[in-house]
This record gives structure tokens, sequence and C-alpha cells, in this order.
């Protein structure tokens, strides 16, 4: 279909008038009109099938958005045949036939929220049977006495050979029983894979905002007695128009294009649907989808591809509901652009210093004005741990829930009571306001100290606020550890519960005690209970306010934890806390990076099925239509860095394979523990590295170790004793020099030992041939461990790290209806594109930092579709800011 790109943004995507085409085995155009063409019987008919990998044919059909009304069509009007026997007298029989074609070994299931369906326990989904080589079949039957009242939402289950399982896409299949007064019905159903680039558009970010003007009123061509629902789904049809449905019989009007059945789609439903009547036709029935202009009356076109087939039967008192997938239409893309700027840039007169989450508003208002769709903005979690501007890391929260109170908005705070108070900070403000940088130490204390004192005049009014009950049930979970763990901070001195001098390992009795209303700390503690609670409606009120603007609100969840923080403490088994989470080095980080953060125990957390993680996903979905997961890559694997180094380069992937012993030696290299495991100093590696200084190194910091080279003393041999050294003595060149210095030389090994092997696994240090110690090695040596290394990192870890992968993500994608991005950058294993097509997840792709390191600048045009494409992130300068360093 041609779109008019001149048309105005109201009327986005217009289908053009194009020429109408005419189905597969249809008659030409001329010749449709008022005739009846049927498909010869000799001719076999075509499926159409999209194909989504080569192991696995999944077929593009999926069901119903909201449950079936079968109530609405056995009106009398266009009543389905009715069973001549009471409820009490017969049972309901609901059939599912599935379109898919398996490999051997795999097997289909159907769960959902029904003990007949396992109830949610995937262990206890309903297993198919196998029908042929495209089919597969399941059946349940109700007793009518005991029928349930609520709609029954269930997914389709694919379980390979090897244990992975993998979920049809949506929460929109499902059945209300309760509305049905007949004896059978048939789903004929299709698995619908989350890589469509459709479902992005069923995403509360495009059905709630971006398309949810672009409902079109049509009355559907529905016939009485019907005994079979049409239903598919058209995401980008434009306001205006909808989809129609024509066949080869009469009851499909034969293909005649000047009498199509007229299809229409519900407010707030997916699917385009109509009722037919096909008791006295002949089966297999071929069909097609079209577009309809309802302005205009007119039929636009057919739908691409060949004719649809259905195979059936007719029987008294039964219903099939015939769930196709999307129209086949050329795929009408959608395309939108937005901002990305953190809430402390959104400093206005009405804010306090700093940007705060009303001054969304404002933006939003701007970003309606040139056309813009989508605000992006970094975390909003709070990260008060010293209260002071080293505070100010945003991806350094701790809480992964709390809100950051810096971004609170006083005014919006404030009663008649205590109005006036804030009145005498006018002065203070408009001064924060007028400087050209945040004064953090200043705004964070000033609205510390001023929440403190409306809080006692406050709180009875806003905790008897209907609003707060729900959110303090709904948010408990970690609301109460949070405000408890920030009274401890506050009494204590420290975020460090390991300084604490008491409840430094979480105890859930000890928590109850101190929160009960007759304890001594309950004020302090409730103190953040009020405080997060207006965040909430300030937050919650201005992404609303950008939805009336047709805009959404993208949020950003950070991958690590604060070491120190909410989380560590009450949920320590959930991380591991003797690691470091970093990154690998690459262009703009030459020695990597070490972020501090424990690593996640990823086996724990699937123990309660990924809770933790299902929480925040649930959390952000109060604030933001959309959100990006920062470093998806630590899903597959996560770069870790010991405790007792500094620097990211003395990481590596967790989990991965790692070298055998018997490796080393198969490939003839020269193996010597030491020598490969150890920092590997001579008296040339010493003058490269400290120059005039080497002797003062010799004297104060290694050791010969007999063999005309050195090792490192005690004290000095790892980069964290190197660290704890120098932070003791004054700043000056000279010791700067010697630490950095004193890191390379601990750095230059070729082998991570992996604990508890014993000696016979090892990771590869990263960039090990651009490594002094490498540099020394013979030849053959040299040669053998870069094919190692090569294979370590580029090769034996993909279909493992796809693994771990697909553990983790297809779980928490389902736990959401929002649409996520995943900032994929970095050192991407040749897995990651391929899962997070799969997934649905949009991609990251940046001008200034290419993913084909054989390119300078990346081009938009190059972006797959499901991808968020810019000129910088956060980490970089802005698009001024790039031009202005290099014009």
């Amino acid at each position: 279909m041609g779109i008019d790109k001149n048309l105005p943004e109201n009327n986005k995507n217009k289908i053009t008038k194009e020429k109408k085409t005419t189905p597969v085995n249809a008659e030409p155009q001329k010749k449709i009109v008022a005739k009846k063409v049927n498909i010869p019987k000799n001719v076999e008919p075509k499926i159409v099938l999209k194909s989504t990998k080569e192991t696995i044919n999944k077929i593009a059909i999926t069901t119903n958005t909201k449950s079936t009304s079968i109530k609405k069509i056995t009106e009398p009007k266009k009543a389905v045949i009715k069973s001549k026997n009471t409820p009490q007298e017969t049972p309901l029989t609901i059939s599912f036939l599935l379109k898919f074609k398996t490999n051997y070994g795999q097997q289909l299931f159907i769960t959902g929220n029904h003990e007949m369906l396992g109830d949610g326990d995937v262990s206890k989904a309903l297993p198919m049977q196998y029908v042929s080589q495209e089919y597969w079949k399941a059946k349940i039957v109700f007793n009518k006495k005991e029928l349930p009242n609520q709609p029954i939402i269930y997914n389709y289950i694919l379980k390979n050979l090897d244990g992975t399982v993998e979920f049809d896409c949506g929460n929109d299949k499902s059945i209300n029983p309760s509305e049905i007064f007949i004896d059978e019905m048939q789903y004929n159903d299709g698995w619908n894979f989350t890589g469509y680039a459709e479902n992005a558009f069923y995403t509360q970010a495009f059905s709630k905002v971006l398309l949810k003007n672009n409902h079109t009123k049509a009355k559907a061509s529905n016939a009485k007695g019907a005994t079979h629902i049409f239903q598919t789904k058209s995401p980008l049809l434009p306001q205006g128009f909808t989809l129609c449905l024509l066949g080869n019989n009469a009851a499909l009007n034969n293909w005649n294009i000047e009498e199509p059945l007229i299809m229409s789609r519900e407010v707030g439903e997916s699917h385009y649907k109509v009722e037919i009547n096909l008791s006295n036709q002949q089966f297999p029935v071929a069909y097609k989808y079209g577009v309809y202009d309802v302005v205009n009356k007119k039929f636009i076109q057919f739908e691409e591809g060949d004719n649809r087939f259905l195979f059936d039967e007719v029987k008294p008192s039964k219903l099939t509901i015939v769930n196709d997938s999307f129209a086949n239409l050329q795929n009408i893309e959608w395309r939108g652009a937005g901002i990305a700027i953190p809430i402390f840039s959104l400093k206005t007169n009405e804010s306090f210093g700093i940007g705060e989450f009303t001054d969304l508003k404002k933006l939003a208002n701007w970003s309606s004005k040139i056309g813009l769709k989508l605000i992006q903005i970094l975390p909003i979690n709070d990260t008060t741990a010293k209260l002071s501007w080293e505070d100010c890391y945003p991806y350094a929260a701790i809480s992964a829930f709390a809100l950051h109170p810096i971004y609170i908005n006083l005014a919006s705070v404030v009663n008649a009571k205590t109005k006036e108070k804030l009145a005498k900070l006018e002065g203070e403000q408009q001064r924060l306001n007028n400087l050209n940088s945040v004064d953090y130490d200043t705004v964070i204390k000033l609205k510390w100290n001023f929440l403190k004192e409306v809080y006692p005049l406050q709180k009875k009014e806003t905790f008897n606020e209907d609003g707060y009950t729900t959110y303090f049930n709904n948010n408990k979970h970690w609301l109460v550890p949070y405000a408890v763990f920030c009274y401890l901070r506050d009494t204590y001195g420290t975020a460090n519960f390991n300084n604490w001098p008491k409840y430094q390992i979480f105890n859930q009795e000890d928590v109850n005690e101190l929160t009960k209303t007759t304890s001594k700390a309950y004020e302090a503690i409730a103190f953040h209970y009020f405080v997060q609670y207006h965040l909430h409606k300030q937050l919650q009120d201005a992404t609303q306010y950008c939805h009336t603007k047709n805009i959404i609100v993208k949020g950003d969840i950070a991958i690590g934890i604060y070491r120190y923080g909410v989380d560590a403490w009450q949920n320590a088994s959930l991380y591991n806390m003797n690691l470091q989470a970093g990154a690998p080095p690459d262009a703009f980080a030459v020695k990597g990076q070490n972020w501090g953060f424990p690593t996640y125990n990823w086996q724990k957390m699937q123990e309660d099925g990924f809770a933790w993680w299902k929480q925040r996903f649930a959390q952000m979905s109060d604030y933001f239509d959309a959100f990006r997961i920062d470093h998806i890559l630590g899903f597959f694997r996560i770069w870790s860095i010991p405790l007792h180094a500094v620097e990211g380069i003395m990481g590596y992937f967790v989990p991965a394979i790692p070298i055998h012993i018997n490796e080393l030696f198969s490939k003839g290299i020269s193996y010597n523990y030491h020598r490969f495991t150890k920092p590997y100093i001579t008296n040339s590696i010493l003058w490269e590295f400290f120059g005039k200084e080497d002797n003062y190194v010799k004297q104060h910091f290694i050791e010969p170790d007999g063999l005309d080279n050195y090792n490192l003393k005690q004290g000095f041999t790892t980069q964290k004793e190197v660290e704890n050294y120098f932070d003791a003595l004054e700043i000056t060149e000279k010791n700067n020099k010697l630490r950095i210095g004193l890191y390379n030389l601990i750095s230059n090994v070729l082998l991570f030992e992996v604990e508890g092997s014993q000696g016979q696994q090892f990771h590869p240090r990263i960039n090990l041939d651009q490594t002094k110690s490498f540099n020394n090695l013979d030849y053959n040596s040299q040669q053998q461990l870069k094919s190692l290394y090569i294979d370590y990192f580029f090769k034996r870890q993909d279909e493992f790290w796809m693994k771990e992968a697909m553990q983790k993500l297809p779980a928490l994608r389902r736990t959401t209806n929002m649409l996520i991005c995943g900032e994929d950058l970095g050192m991407v294993p040749a897995c990651v594109p391929e899962v997070m097509k799969d997934l649905g997840l949009l991609s990251l792709e940046i001008q200034r930092m290419p993913k084909d390191s054989s390119t300078e600048f990346f081009h938009p045009k190059d972006a797959p579709y499901l991808s968020v494409v810019t000129p910088s992130t956060h980490d970089m300068s802005v698009i001024r800011g790039w031009w202005e360093e290099d014009n």
C-alpha cells in the first residue's frame, strides 16, 4: 500500500487509493463482480507460511485480543445454533487446533490461568497431540455447572529437545466460558512469534498512546446464525479504514469487491472481526482479507500473498473461531523521533535548582510542538548514600525501586498550612536556579530539611488519601525495607550496612519491630513513605500529561545495584558480593570499566522465577511506556572483576567455558604456571613503565625471583592493595605515575586461573596479545595462544551464552507489555542480534559507535527496523558538543 508522506499528522500512514488487486485463483477484476468464482477441485490449496527460523516454521496466525464474547453473537438477531439441552445436561467442549510445524523431539503444550491448563505452572501445562506435519490439537471439557467466571487467558508453549521452552507472544488468547451457550467451540490458532515486528504495535506505548486514536468505527457485516468468527489484526491501519473479508462462496460474497464483508474492531481491542454462517457451504473455503475505506464506502485492495483456506465442518451447537494473525498487507513502517535528556537537566523557573519530575510537562509541550513522539530519561532511582554530590551518579542507586527525592517538586507537596513556609525560600530558589550548574549538595539538603519540616504537619492528610493505601500495598515489598534502610543509614551515618553496630544482616522480624506504629523509629521511617508517595504522584502525573500530548516516556533500568544499598542488604543471596561488574576494554575505555556493582546470582534468582526482576519491570510500568535495559549483554554473560582488582582489564566473562590445561599442551605451547598466571616483570619492562623511577620501584615494591626477573612484594600483589597504599599518600605526579605503573605490572599476565580448578582451567586475559608478557613468548606459543584466545572470545561461547540469555530474557519479556530496548553496545557476542530479534527487543544503533568495526560511522539506513537510532548516548557529548569538538 502506498503512503502519502505529505499527509497531516492526524492522518499519518493513510492509505492511498491504489489499483485494486485480485486474489490468487480468482477471476480478473472486471469479471469478478456478481460472479461466483470457485477454486478448481484439482488445485491443491496453498497455505501462506511465514518462516522465522530454519529449524522451526512458525505460522503467522494469532488469536483474539480480548475474550471472545459469544454472548454478543447469541442475541436473537445473530444467534449461533444453541443446544437444546440445558447447561446441566451437556458438557462444554473446547478444542484447540494449532498450526505449527515442529521438528523431531519438540512438543507443544497449552498453559493458562485455569487448572486444566496448569494454572500458570508450566510443568503442568496441557500437552497437545500431534496430528500431522503442520497441526497439533488438544481438548478440554467443562462441566457447565462449574464454568469459571473469569476469562481463561492461554498461551502455547514449545518445549525443545534440550529442555528449553519458548512461549508464543502476547496475552490476547482468551476464552470466557461463562458467556458461552453452546456445546462445542473450536479455536483455530497459530503461533505468534515474539519477533514479529507487528507485535511492537500492541505494546502499551502504541496501544495506549501513539495509536490510541487510530480506531475507526465500522458496522460489521455479521450474519445470522453464525457458525464461524473470522478475526485478524492490522496494527497500523490508519483512521478511516477497516478490514473486510471476501471468499469463494455465497456466504463470502463470491469475491465481489462491490460487496465486501465489513469487519469491525471494538475500542480497546486488537482484532477486526466478522461473524459468518458457513452452514450451507462446501469446504475447504478460500478467502482473503482486504482494506475498506469507511469514509468513501469503497474497497481498496486485497491483502498480499496466496489465498487463505479453511478446512472445517459445521455441526449443530458448534462455533469455530478462526484466529488469523496479521492481515498480509505491505508493511506500513512507523517511525518516530524523540529526545533523550536527564531529569536533572530540565531546570525551569518553577523547579528548585535542579530539574524535577513536574518539568517533564514543559518538555512535553515543546516536544509536541516540534513533532517528537518520545522522551527518554536516565535512571531516576534514589542514590542517596552520603547526602552529598558524590551521590550524583544515576547508575549507583541505593534502591532499584525508590525514586530520587532530589527530583521532588516542593510546590506540589505543600498544602494551605505549609505554603507560607515554602514562600520564605523563594530567594534561595531563584539563586539556585540562576546558577550555571547544579549545586547538588545545597539542593538535596535544602529539600530534605524542608520535607522534614512539613512532614509532621501534612502526614495525616497524606496517609488518609485513598491513593496512598493502594500505593503502599502495591509497593510495600520494597518500600518498607527501603524506609528502614534509610533510617538506619541516617542513624549510623553510613549506607555501608557492614559497618552498622546492629542490623548488618537483614531480618524480617527486626524490620517488623522497627515499623510498628508504637516503635520509637516509626515516625522517622514513615517519613520515607511520605516522600516516596509524593514522588510517585508527581512522576505518574507528569507521564500522564505527556500522554495527552501523544508522547510516550521511556525509562532506564540500570544493570547493576549499589554494593551498599537496600537491595544488597535485603536480598544478599541474589548477588555475587565477591565480584564487581564492569566491561572489557574498548575505544572509549582502553583499561576497561569497573562499575563496582556486585554481579547477579542468576541461579538463585531463577529459583523463584526471577521475582525481583519481575517486580522491577512491574513498577516501571507505573510510570513508563517503554524502557531501556542498560547493558543487556549482562543477561548473556557479565564482565566480572575480582574484588582485589581496580581496573576492568582484570576481569573475565561469567559464565564462560574456560580453556583447559590440556588445550595448552595439545597446541605445543611452552606452558609454565607461574610464567602464564603471574605478572611478568623484567628490567626492560620496568624501564618502559617507570623510566628513571625503576630503581625506586625495585627498592619498595618488587623483589628478585632468582631467575633474573622480579615478583611483587607482599602488600603490593593486587591492584586494590596498591590503591589503598597510594590513597593514603599525597597526590603528586610521581605517585600517580607509580600507581599506574604498578597497575600495569599486575595486569601483565596471560591467564586467570579459574577458582577451585587446581590449576587446570583458565580465562585468558582480555587483549593478552597486547601485553609485554605475550611479546616475550616464543613465536609458536604466541600463535597457538592467540588461536585459543580467538576461540574463547568469539567461537566457543556463542551457543552457551545464547542459552543463558534464553533462560532469563523470555520469562522477563512476558511480564510486561512495555516496549523494550536493549543497550547492546560493547563486545557483542554473535548470538545477541538473533536473540533480540527473536524476542522483539529494540537494538541500540549509535552513529559514533558502529557495531561494524570496519566502519568509522554507523549509517541509519543500515539499522534494523526494530531499533533506536541515535547520534550519541549519555556517555558521549551531545550533538552540539560533537560538532564543536570536531566539525
